[in-house]
């Protein structure tokens, strides 16, 4: 089985007439990367560097292939294979509660609410785990989320492995368009790396590490 995201993480399709606006999460919404963030503040000092050196040839190899979702993978077989999906879950909430307060940064919440007030269907689309967002997710209260889903084993725990491609570059419009059709339209689209670029290209509105034209 597959996480593939909540139904409370995926409300009513916009109206015909709504706005979509998508935001890349980390370091666009977020402050700092916060699936490192969270898979530190789980392992612990201890755990954290002795799951790192554990992770030497995937990250010796990363070096040479440059592929995130291939490290991203060895990490969370590192440090998440085997946990059972209500203990992740519930990690993930009380790190998102500890680290809420100054984990946003202040013009991308202010860029946020102010398309909320609009109206607008707003949608988070991050390389990151959807369970470890969706406590951020669901406090912004944000219309959907679409991220890099986990897979769960037949007794509901991590794998170590994920259930689609890593959320990045051209697989985030794909994934937009199999949410919201083939001639979805973006009002507006946030993001701060090279991994936003192709969703940023297809929003009439396009911000790369700013928020205001």
């Amino acid at each position: 089985m597959s996480d593939m995201g909540s139904p409370a993480l995926f409300h009513q399709p916009p109206r015909k007439d709504q706005a979509i606006v998508a935001f890349d999460f980390d370091g666009t919404l977020t402050v700092r990367d916060s699936f490192t963030g969270f898979l530190r503040w789980r392992a612990g000092a201890g755990g954290w560097f002795l799951g790192l050196a554990k992770m030497a040839p995937d990250l010796a190899a990363y070096a040479g292939h440059r592929d995130r979702g291939r490290l991203k993978a060895a990490s969370v077989r590192q440090f998440l294979k085997g946990t059972p999906r209500t203990q992740l879950e519930a990690d993930a909430e009380a790190f998102a509660g500890q680290v809420w307060p100054g984990f946003l940064r202040y013009d991308a919440l202010a860029c946020w609410k102010d398309w909320g007030a609009k109206g607008a269907y707003r949608v988070i689309v991050t390389a990151s785990p959807e369970t470890t967002v969706a406590p951020f997710a669901r406090r912004l209260e944000a219309d959907a989320l679409l991220g890099t889903p986990l897979t769960f084993d037949a007794d509901d725990r991590v794998t170590g492995a994920f259930a689609g491609p890593n959320c990045r570059a051209g697989e985030k419009v794909r994934r937009l368009r199999a949410a919201f059709g083939e001639d979805m339209k973006l009002a507006a689209a946030y993001g701060d790396t090279t991994g936003d670029t192709e969703m940023l290209a297809i929003a009439d509105e396009a911000g790369f590490r700013r928020f205001k034209g």
